[in-house]
């Protein structure tokens, strides 16, 4: 089975890519070329510049955010969101298959 994220741009624009499992969401948006993923520490944790909104429908199935992703929240450009997360946090799983995030107007 095939699993899909779908990411929305600021602008409304949608595109749906192939995930692989075990991948971060934010590796996928770069493997994918998902230019508001910007991505600059790698998904170490240490920026936030790989912000995205999950859909309230998918917010519940996500593991909850850890300490260390709650601080590097507040640090977002982008106001914070209900369903804020970084990206390089949310492993993909065949259970996300369909998962919808949108990417905030800015990352910086």
């Amino acid at each position: 089975m095939s699993i899909e994220i779908e990411f929305v741009a600021a602008d409304g624009q949608r595109r749906r890519v192939a995930a692989k499992a075990g991948r971060s969401v934010m590796q996928t948006a770069v493997e994918h070329g998902i230019e508001a993923i910007v991505a600059d520490c790698g998904g170490t944790l240490t920026c936030a510049t790989c912000h995205v909104i999950v859909a309230p429908e998918w917010a519940a199935r996500l593991p909850p955010p850890s300490g260390d992703e709650e601080a590097m929240l507040e640090m977002t450009a982008a106001p914070r969101e209900a369903g804020s997360r970084l990206s390089c946090q949310l492993v993909v799983t065949p259970e996300l298959h369909g998962l919808t995030v949108r990417t905030p107007a800015t990352q910086f």
